[in-house]
């Protein structure tokens, strides 16, 4: 079960406003994604529209012709803690509209959640679980994208050092981390205090387009009902591994300035002494940085209890590269995607199992090697900073002057 339990809505700020149910259906099954997320289920509008489309089952919620939604949201705590500010988003799963009402009833108490799909409060995270628990045990409290520098739980920016510091006494109730775009397991078995909690992967997509949603989802071997679920994401028994985008390609891996047009790795960043060398002004300090900083482990440790995971950047990005299309939403680009999506029926099976040869039968022997390579994680990439993607570095011989559709032979091919 391949499951992306962290998206949003229209509703939240800076995301599509055509993200509706038949939308996140539709490329959800295109993308592979057997469990989706709601997002933002704290929002009166889009909770109305969950409430009217979707028909509860063991806590899964299904749409009329039976796609699987889980209900979720983030939150994010803004606030002070020993004397410096915090910023700490955090994805929620909740088991029934009942539970929600009540959550967003506690919420209303200390603000407002009709301004943005992703509301924020001025209280600190050991509170907002205290307040949570308190609700029922059910509902689960992940921190989200825990390494970003400006809302993630170790961000460089306002993080903290631990999920203790963070937590405190409500640490017990935290089982597992969303290791967010910047950073993949390996770097997060660096630190030894991170050995007992699970790690799962989201996309935080703010669109339904299959080059976000999924691009970083979690793989359950349970049955589809919200207590085994939450049972995997707890104890680990049924979580099977991740799904990545390799870190280097997150908008926040290397340190840098976007303005300047300067990144760096964490050697060369300490060199300047975390200085721009071209404006002089501090830099984003990315996440391979800061999780040097916290490490007490070296590169390539692997824990015992460790789960597998599986680097891959999205099909239309690799399409993208190789034909040198910009956008995205291309026709052209679309053109390439949707025969391979024809043949192979979802981009999860064209990225992870379809086999070289059978590729080359759809689309050009040059496209289908990256994917392979893709599967194979030899892709080279500029590394993403301080808010900028990170590109993909393909040689001359990979690289198409123009797309030439397959020209159909007596075999269908």
């Amino acid at each position: 079960m391949i499951a992306d339990l962290h998206i949003h809505s229209r509703f939240s700020r800076a995301c599509s406003k055509s993200i509706t149910i038949p939308n996140l259906e539709k490329w959800a099954k295109i993308k592979g994604i057997d469990l989706l997320g709601t997002g933002d289920f704290t929002h009166p509008e889009w909770i109305k529209e969950l409430k009217e489309n979707l028909t509860e089952e063991e806590g899964i919620f299904k749409t009329k012709t039976g796609f699987p939604f889980l209900l979720q949201s983030e939150i994010s705590l803004i606030y002070s803690h020993n004397n410096k500010g915090r910023k700490v988003h955090l994805v929620l799963l909740a088991p029934n509209f009942d539970t929600v009402d009540q959550m967003t009833e506690e919420l209303l108490k200390r603000g407002r959640v009709d301004y943005d799909g992703r509301p924020i409060f001025g209280i600190n995270a050991i509170e907002f679980t205290e307040l949570m628990k308190n609700i029922s045990d059910d509902i689960e409290i992940i921190p989200a994208h825990v390494w970003t520098p400006w809302f993630g739980l170790f961000g460089s920016m306002s993080g903290f050092d631990s999920v203790e510091e963070c937590f405190e006494d409500q640490a017990k109730h935290i089982h597992a981390l969303e290791t967010g775009m910047s950073s993949d397991p390996e770097m997060n078995w660096r630190l030894s205090k991170l050995d007992k909690y699970n790690l799962v992967s989201f996309s935080d997509s703010h669109s339904f387009w299959p080059w976000r949603l999924g691009r970083e989802a979690t793989i359950f071997d349970t049955k589809m009902n919200y207590k085994d679920i939450i049972k995997a994401i707890r104890a680990g028994d049924g979580l099977k591994g991740t799904i990545e985008v390799d870190p280097s390609y997150g908008k926040y891996h290397y340190d840098g300035h976007r303005n300047c047009n300067v990144w760096m790795s964490p050697e060369q960043t300490t060199k300047h002494n975390n200085v721009c060398p071209k404006c002089g002004k501090a830099m984003t300090i990315g996440v391979l940085y800061r999780v040097n900083e916290l490490a007490d482990r070296e590169e390539g440790f692997r824990p015992e209890q460790a789960k597998d995971f599986k680097k891959l950047i999205p099909l239309h990005e690799l399409i993208s590269s190789v034909y040198g299309i910009k956008q995205l939403a291309s026709k052209k680009l679309f053109e390439i995607y949707n025969s391979l999506i024809k043949e192979f029926k979802n981009e999860f099976n064209v990225l992870l199992n379809v086999k070289e040869q059978d590729l080359e039968n759809v689309v050009s022997e040059k496209l289908a090697k990256i994917i392979i390579m893709n599967r194979e994680q030899k892709i080279k990439i500029r590394p993403g900073y301080d808010g900028v993607y990170g590109e993909l570095l393909l040689e001359g011989d990979y690289k198409e002057e123009k797309y030439q559709p397959k020209q159909k032979t007596l075999n269908g091919f």
